[in-house]
């Protein structure tokens, strides 16, 4: 078990990854030395068009997005969570993913997780008809692994509606659980921090959801409202709407207890249903 200090960037990005990338750094060099772990919201690097993605995508190690946040690592001696870019899938090559990387203090990408669930939906603002699918590929892995503050599972966005990919990650050791978001005014406003709570409960975990928020284009606008929540399901951190980090005490010693006190796991007598088979990540 163990405890840090981790930063939840809540940012307002664009089509312009040097203003984003800008963003990002501006405010990590304003953290103090206490922060162990940085985690930035799902399009973080570039929120834009399909071509636009495809314009920018890269291969898993090599692009000039992936070496800007690895030198930032290292320069600022943190680990850095990339809530989410456009990556070649590593099913077909001629499709992206939207995938959330990981990096430790000395640049070393430690995981990647690919999104799953793709927003196809139809939303009463002034975008209307989401569809993420036009753009992305759904991914295949699930994702764990250790962390300075614990052991993480990976999800993005639209992941937190199906809650039995949270329930896969707990059983895989997740003791917190990222979900980098930029979630839409409409819904965010209706179902963003009842998803969250509820989440946290229902897998005793530690939940860590940076999330984007305002006007990104004359259509987008997102909720922000980013939030940490614990393994009881309170809400300890909570940014509404200002373009800056919030620092939140990650402490997960009291986690086992509880897990003890009221074991859900073990007396949850249903196993999820997948469409497809998943593998797990690195």
């Amino acid at each position: 078990m163990r405890s840090a200090n981790v930063a939840l960037l809540q940012l307002c990005s664009g089509d312009n990854v040097r203003s984003n990338l800008a963003q990002i750094e501006q405010q990590i060099k304003q953290l103090p030395p206490s922060v162990k772990l940085v985690m930035t919201p799902e399009n973080a690097l570039l929120f834009a068009d399909t071509q636009t993605y495809h314009k920018y995508a890269e291969t898993e190690g090599a692009g000039q997005l992936q070496d800007a946040i690895r030198e930032m690592a290292i320069r600022y001696g943190v680990w850095i969570l990339i809530g989410s870019m456009p990556l070649i899938s590593r099913e077909d090559p001629n499709r992206l993913t939207a995938s959330s990387l990981l990096y430790d203090e000395h640049g070393e990408l430690k995981a990647r997780y690919d999104k799953m669930h793709m927003f196809d939906a139809y939303i009463a603002d002034s975008h209307g008809s989401y569809c993420e699918s036009d753009t992305y590929d759904y991914g295949q892995h699930l994702t764990v692994v250790d962390t300075p503050v614990g052991r993480l599972g990976m999800t993005i966005c639209y992941d937190l509606r199906f809650p039995g990919l949270y329930q896969a990650l707990r059983e895989l050791g997740a003791e917190l659980i990222s979900i980098p978001t930029a979630f839409t005014r409409v819904t965010g406003e209706a179902h963003w921090e009842v998803l969250l709570r509820a989440r946290a409960i229902e897998n005793q975990c530690w939940i860590l959801a940076p999330a984007q928020v305002g006007r990104h284009s004359e259509s987008r606008r997102t909720w922000g409202h980013t939030m940490a929540i614990d393994p009881w399901g309170a809400v300890v951190g909570v940014n509404a709407d200002a373009v800056k980090s919030i620092e939140v005490h990650v402490d997960t010693s009291g986690m086992q207890k509880l897990r003890e006190q009221m074991p859900v796991v073990t007396h949850n007598r249903f196993q999820p249903v997948l469409k497809n088979p998943l593998k797990k990540g690195k």
